[in-house]
């Protein structure tokens, strides 16, 4: 690979990694701000709210870890807290009871239904501040390009 390309490469990397941390900074200010949840709170009960009791539906502690792209150790301290603020439960599994499940509750399902149009508003937000900047610009065309429906 030419010094060239790996420069460019470096510098891709580099724009990509500014329009994360722009974007997740923003959608974290709303967030706190108005449900003091903080981004990975909200991915954490938002990965959760999509489980179901039937086969298959809900995830081992390692697969939610992987959702969030927290480590076991983190995500296991984050579902604590937010079963301490009663946003979340946990249970042992009926069918293997090294299992254990956590579930959203009623309070934690009511927090997100308010929080989703937060989080959505900040992240428009964020994209269109971005979009803004010429080094930033074509990768908020690339997200809105992976994401625009199929209709």
């Amino acid at each position: 690979m030419s010094e060239q390309v790996g420069r460019g490469l470096a510098q891709g990397w580099c724009a990509l990694s500014a329009l994360h941390s722009r974007i997740e900074a923003h959608i974290e200010r709303a967030l706190q701000a108005g449900h003091e949840l903080s981004v990975r709170e909200y991915s954490l009960l938002d990965v959760l709210s999509g489980q179901h009791s039937g086969e298959g539906g809900h995830l081992r502690m390692s697969q939610v870890a992987e959702s969030v792209l927290l480590s076991q150790s983190a995500t296991t301290r984050l579902v604590s807290r937010l079963e301490d603020r009663g946003l979340l439960s946990r249970y042992l599994c009926p069918t293997d009871r090294r299992g254990i499940y956590t579930e959203v509750t009623d309070a934690g399902r009511a927090l997100l239904t308010k929080a989703r149009p937060t989080n959505d508003a900040a992240l428009r937000e964020a994209l269109t501040e971005a979009a803004a900047r010429p080094e930033l610009a074509p990768l908020v065309a690339a997200v809105h390009t992976l994401w625009a429906p199929t209709d």
